[in-house]
């Protein structure tokens, strides 16, 4: 068990409560992660069960996502689910699931006062569910309706970056995202959501998180109630092996789009926990901090430029940054990449914007940082990651990933400790092991795909005008970056009609 301050084992002990009125065999403590605050009047929960979408069957991609939404808003064996609803209201709580590749995660929040009633709710919607029809079609609805409408006509950015999550990792277990395709989710029944929750969410596959202002018997209740989960094998899936990528390759997204969204990527072979990893963070932090005005992507594509609302890069999975100010927890991979998201620019600068982002992470890899730009970001990011976990739940899942990273000690504090002491050199070292810009793969969604291919790989000139004067500086730059290679093969380069994306 890791945690701080408390021993749930000594507690069982002293309490002599026998694990077999339980039904079962009680979670072991080495599956139980505390997160103790004695401050704090909510209990924040946790579950993380050991699958995701890369368990997905073949033919059923979306299935791990629907099972974990039945899960947290369907029926139970004893509550429909406007009943569970209307039990809830009171208590000023919920429950939630999240599905991503490798990780399914159950979690809600209750204030201490509410708990018993809150936890018979929580516990008999994991335990019990019904996993009824009507429950099923109403969360397919959904699901379709985001495929179908949402991602390819709403949301440019988000259709790019699941372009890009595709293409990069197409082919592995990855190869999709987790709400599946059109034609998967219209084929699964009860039966396969029932089938994959008995092979899945099982005891051995379960980690417990709890934090907040809990007490011991909380701990005991929850490992022995969750010991009526069925035995199980953890069905560890190997760790996905994209392919190689030779050259720029591209997906271009054709649809009536009134801007260009840009999206690049490739995998690359590092994960939390080295001082390796804590370096490329701070060079990263430099390149492309998601939502900081003060990166260098941002200042040479929106703040000199005009051209967008932000353009940031990442070296970990980065979901719905749309939506997000701070990095997701729980959303963990074994084979991460790393993304550039230019956010959608004017169609007749899509061009130019690929061009800039590809020729400042030539810079970057080329020259590294220099030592006033190294001083200011680690200066910067030592205390912009205290701001990374302000809550219990945030913390709760930090400490989750934690262990799925095997981080024996803690990565918030990896953060406060390590950046300061990196070394400039470090930095460097690591920009040059991890990040690289000739080869890559890139979505783009826009309205004429092949008058842009053909402008791409006849590597045409691609000025830009402005509405209103800029620094001569800029023009200067924009003399390079309009005939900047990009080195496009015709063969690299596939056209998709956006209705035929994720069907």
């Amino acid at each position: 068990m890791k945690y701080y301050t408390m021993l749930a084992s000594l507690f069982i002990f002293l309490t002599g409560i026998s694990s077999s009125s339980f039904g079962g065999q009680p979670v072991p403590d080495k599956q139980t992660v505390l997160l103790p605050a004695e401050n704090d009047p909510t209990i924040s929960f946790r579950l993380w069960f050991k699958v995701g979408s890369q368990n997905d069957p073949v033919g059923k991609e979306g299935l791990a996502n629907l099972t974990s939404m039945m899960l947290a808003e369907g029926a139970t064996e004893s509550r429909s689910y406007d009943e569970i609803v209307e039990a809830l209201y009171p208590l000023a709580a919920s429950y939630h699931a999240n599905t991503h590749v490798e990780q399914s995660i159950f979690y809600g929040r209750v204030h201490s006062d509410k708990l018993d009633k809150y936890y018979d709710l929580y516990l008999d919607a994991l335990l019990n569910p019904a996993f009824v029809k009507e429950d099923l079609d109403r969360l397919k609805s959904r699901v379709l309706n985001y495929l179908k409408n949402t991602l390819r006509y709403s949301s440019d950015e988000e259709l790019g970056k699941a372009a890009l999550y595709n293409f990069v990792y197409n082919g592995t277990p990855y190869g999709h995202i987790p709400e599946g395709t059109v034609s998967s989710i219209e084929s699964i029944t009860v039966e396969d959501v029932r089938d994959f929750y008995e092979k899945y969410y099982t005891k051995d596959n379960v980690v417990i998180g709890i934090g907040g202002g809990f007490n011991q018997s909380l701990v005991l209740k929850l490992q022995n109630d969750l010991g009526q989960l069925p035995d199980g094998k953890s069905n560890v899936i190997a760790t996905p092996s994209p392919d190689e990528i030779t050259g720029k390759e591209l997906i271009l997204v054709e649809k009536d789009a009134n801007a260009t969204a840009i999206s690049i990527g490739f995998p690359i072979d590092i994960l939390r926990g080295s001082r390796e990893w804590y370096a490329l963070a701070l060079a990263n932090s430099w390149f492309g901090e998601h939502r900081n005005s003060s990166s260098h992507l941002y200042q040479v594509i929106r703040e000199a430029r005009g051209l967008n609302y932000g353009d940031y890069s990442y070296i970990e999975r980065y979901p719905n940054g749309g939506s997000r100010s701070k990095p997701p927890q729980n959303v963990s991979l074994r084979q991460q990449m790393f993304e550039i998201w230019i956010r959608p620019v004017p169609n007749e600068n899509g061009h130019f914007a690929l061009r800039a982002a590809i020729r400042e992470l030539e810079q970057l890899v080329e020259n590294g940082l220099t030592e006033e730009q190294f001083q200011l970001t680690q200066e910067f990011f030592s205390k912009y990651v205290l701001h990374y976990a302000p809550t219990t739940m945030a913390r709760l899942g930090y400490a989750l990933d934690d262990e799925f990273y095997g981080i024996s000690g803690s990565h918030l504090e990896n953060l406060r400790t390590i950046i300061p002491e990196l070394t400039r050199e470090e930095v460097n070292q690591a920009i040059r092991q991890h990040l690289q810009y000739k080869n890559m793969k890139i979505a783009m969604v826009v309205p004429d795909a092949e008058q842009l291919k053909d402008a791409l790989i006849n590597e045409e000139q691609s000025p830009i005008e402005y509405s209103t004067p800029k620094d001569e500086s800029v023009y200067e730059e924009d003399e390079k970056i309009q005939s900047y290679p990009l080195d496009i093969s015709a063969d690299d380069v596939t056209i998709t009609k956006v209705e035929e994306m994720f069907e």
